[in-house]
């Protein structure tokens, strides 16, 4: 318990940060777990296909790619995800942007997932 005698913060609550206004990384990395590649049935962050996060205020934007250029699950993928975004209370504008450059390797994949792969 925080010395304050506050109760503790729970990260994973939605509403932390809601009373500054703003939405934290957290909040949208957790968001952003809850979309899986239909294919691996792993998460986008996971898998490693999202390369950078800014959140600024309310508003969300992420720098992506896909496991290839020709993957079928792409556009799907990218909508789940940018619905996950706008569903988190108070967020404002969600910018999605795919990228291809430095191009997406299965040495992307967080370490505990690429071993149980057995990459």
């Amino acid at each position: 318990m925080p010395a304050t005698g506050e109760e503790p913060v729970d990260p994973s609550s939605p509403v932390v940060g809601a009373a500054s206004g703003a939405i934290s990384q957290d909040q949208v990395k957790l968001a952003l777990r809850k979309v899986k590649d239909p294919e691996l049935n792993l998460n986008i962050l996971d898998l490693g296909l999202i390369y950078e996060i800014r959140v600024e205020g309310n508003d969300v934007n992420i720098d992506m790619s896909l496991t290839s250029p020709g993957c079928p699950s792409g556009p799907e993928i990218m909508k789940d995800a940018e619905d996950q975004l706008k569903a988190l209370p108070g967020v404002g504008t969600v910018q999605m942007n795919l990228v291809w450059s430095p191009p997406w390797t299965p040495d992307k994949i967080e370490p505990r997932v690429r071993a149980y792969l057995g990459f």
